[in-house]
């Protein structure tokens, strides 16, 4: 599989990750030894990049990929996000005794003396204007508990704020065949500040898998049924904030694009990582069978310019007057 460095680090990352959400929780029941399949089925077909936090499942996701790296003899990146522990969302909370405390819990529950990768969750937009944060952020490095640290954001102008801040190695957000944006505004950025571009939702929650029709029901602890109109958090990180009606409608217009020989998973995720300026691209797996899927596409290239244009295109007429302005 094909790997690219990950912004300012040394990194030299798989562009298909791992996305560590769903086998914490919040995507229906789980289970763990199923999980650690899915995750060392990853590790054999070439991945070596994991995405988790602090908050999936309370630590739950971080102790299995700590587990995985104790039965892996391959050296693999982890990446743990923090802030969403703060007992509210202001950046009130973000005090360097909150983030060194954060980092802590997730020290002893990844099972390690320092932290590959740390980013911000998904914090307030005003934080980005507060360089204290980002200082506090240093001197965690320079204490020896973060080797590297980013933000995951849920707006363009909140990765394009990020990226003035020299300590910043990447940043993760949602890009997709249904959320284009970022790379209209975002990626050139990217590019100049030398930052690491982490791809998060890329199959839409599965609507880009093709597999979710009008009758797919989803658990009461999946955040398709409790988040679908953004009671619980940022609405855009389910389904990529497209109405589901509407989404079910433009794949199946999609599904006339899909190369021949391959499927729409994969077409979903070659579109992310075509752009150069994307480092990796981290769909999340509760089985063995969807991590070797997902690992395939990374196997499989970039598409062809002919293929993204039709994609742009499609976009455009049926997904951005919706999502465009909105994240």
């Amino acid at each position: 599989m094909e790997t690219r460095r990950l912004g300012k680090t040394d990194y030299q990352i798989s562009v298909i990750g791992f996305g560590a959400w769903a086998i914490g929780g919040s995507w229906g029941d789980v289970d763990d030894e199923t999980s650690m399949a899915a995750l060392h089925a990853a590790v054999d077909a070439g991945v070596n990049f994991i995405d988790t936090a602090d908050v999936y499942g309370d630590g739950r996701s971080e102790r299995l990929v700590a587990r995985l790296r104790d039965e892996r003899d391959e050296p693999i990146v982890i990446a743990t996000k923090a802030g969403r522990r703060a007992a509210a969302q202001r950046v009130e909370e973000y005090t360097a005794e909150h983030l060194e405390s954060w980092i802590d819990r997730s020290l002893s529950n990844l099972r390690t003396e320092r932290l590959d990768l740390v980013q911000l969750h998904c914090p307030p937009t005003d934080l980005y204007y507060r360089p204290e944060v980002f200082e506090a952020l240093d001197r965690l490095v320079e204490m020896g508990k973060v080797a590297n640290y980013g933000v995951s954001v849920e707006r363009v102008e909140e990765a394009l704020k990020a990226v003035d801040y020299p300590g910043v190695s990447s940043v993760q957000i949602i890009y997709n065949i249904f959320r284009q944006r970022p790379a209209e505004h975002f990626f050139a950025a990217a590019r100049d500040a030398d930052v690491g571009i982490i791809v998060r939702v890329p199959l839409a929650s599965g609507l880009l898998t093709g597999k979710i029709t009008a009758q797919t029901t989803f658990a009461d602890n999946d955040h398709r049924n409790f988040n679908r109109h953004g009671e619980s958090f940022d609405v855009g990180e389910t389904f990529a904030g497209v109405d589901f009606a509407r989404g079910l409608e433009v794949v199946e217009e999609l599904r006339k694009l899909v190369p021949e020989d391959s499927d729409l998973v994969t077409m979903a995720l070659r579109f992310c990582f075509s752009d150069p300026a994307v480092t990796t691209v981290i769909p999340g797996a509760k089985r063995p069978d969807q991590a070797r899927a997902n690992a395939a596409a990374g196997d499989a290239g970039m598409l062809d310019g002919a293929t993204l244009a039709r994609l742009r295109e499609l976009y455009w007429d049926r997904v951005a007057p919706s999502v465009h302005y909105r994240w």
